[in-house]
């Protein structure tokens, strides 16, 4: 049955904010059971060669993947697309042009955390993490504080400083909500909205940007994802049959050190959902 399949359609590599290269994942995922994997990292495609060689050498169906931060209402949505061209020339550098105010907000929020709440040398911290300015992000600044003892984890990291209203909080414009769907659609890509219940918006806002992606082309909801609770799980599934979306199932792996949910150790999407991934039979 497809809905019970092990698939784990979201996750990140050392290409963007994980902490294990694209063959380490591989091989993770399919030590951990996993059917059918993707590998999706913040606005870049660069790992994906290598994810895809690796998953071909352990036998494990691969979906190229990205996630692709958008700016929405004055919030910041993440959307996935599945099945993409990597090389496609428009994709490409619709992501480089998302990647380019990564290093002057990476510098604000170092700013910020020195200001509000007296750390230093937060932005040299976090670049051990990240090779690349470009690429830096809020995790590679949780990873630090976690090292220096500030929290005890990533998550309390941004509970308590990287979280909108908190002392290290730097708002960023990034892509439009039809910039990112073209992009991925362009790719040869589908679009799916990334953990849905994670975004701070009311029921009608929610509502408003399910129906704006819907028009847009839209196909997919993660319902099943690592950061839903099991009541979570099941009201977006009842969206999804709703608002007739396919359903998508990923971890949001980052990190086997601080993660709410390991690769391929969700649960099944319910048997009455109809799995994303029924558009790429043919791998499995």
């Amino acid at each position: 049955m497809l809905s019970s399949l092990n698939a784990d359609l979201h996750s990140h590599s050392t290409r963007s904010d994980g902490v294990l290269t694209p063959s380490a994942l591989a091989e993770r995922a399919k030590r951990n059971g996993v059917e059918l994997w993707a590998l999706t990292d913040h606005d870049e495609v660069s790992g994906i060669a290598e994810a895809r060689a690796a998953a071909a050498d352990l036998r494990m169906p691969f979906i190229a993947g990205v996630e692709v931060s958008v700016t929405w209402a004055g919030k910041t949505v993440h959307i996935v697309g599945l099945g993409i061209d990597e090389n496609n020339s428009e994709l490409k550098e619709g992501l480089r042009q998302t990647r380019s105010g990564r290093e002057r907000r990476a510098q604000d929020i170092a700013a910020e955390l020195e200001k509000a709440a007296g750390i230093r040398g937060a932005y040299q911290g976090a670049m051990q993490y990240v090779g690349n300015p470009d690429l830096i992000s809020r995790s590679h600044f949780a990873r630090f504080l976690v090292e220096k003892g500030v929290c005890k984890s990533v998550s309390e990291v941004f509970q308590h400083y990287l979280a909108d209203g908190k002392p290290g909080f730097v708002p960023h414009r990034w892509a439009k909500l039809s910039d990112a769907l073209g992009w991925i659609q362009q790719a040869g890509g589908v679009a799916v909205i990334a953990h849905p219940g994670r975004y701070d918006l009311t029921e009608l806002a929610l509502t408003s940007l399910m129906d704006e992606f819907k028009q847009l082309g839209g196909v997919a909801i993660e319902t099943v994802t690592g950061s839903h609770t099991p009541d979570q799980y099941a009201e977006f599934h009842n969206i999804a049959r709703r608002m007739q979306f396919d359903s998508s199932r990923g971890s949001d792996f980052h990190s086997p050190d601080d993660c709410e949910v390991d690769i391929g150790f969700l649960p099944a999407l319910k048997p009455s959902a109809t799995p994303v991934w029924h558009r790429w039979q043919q791998l499995l």
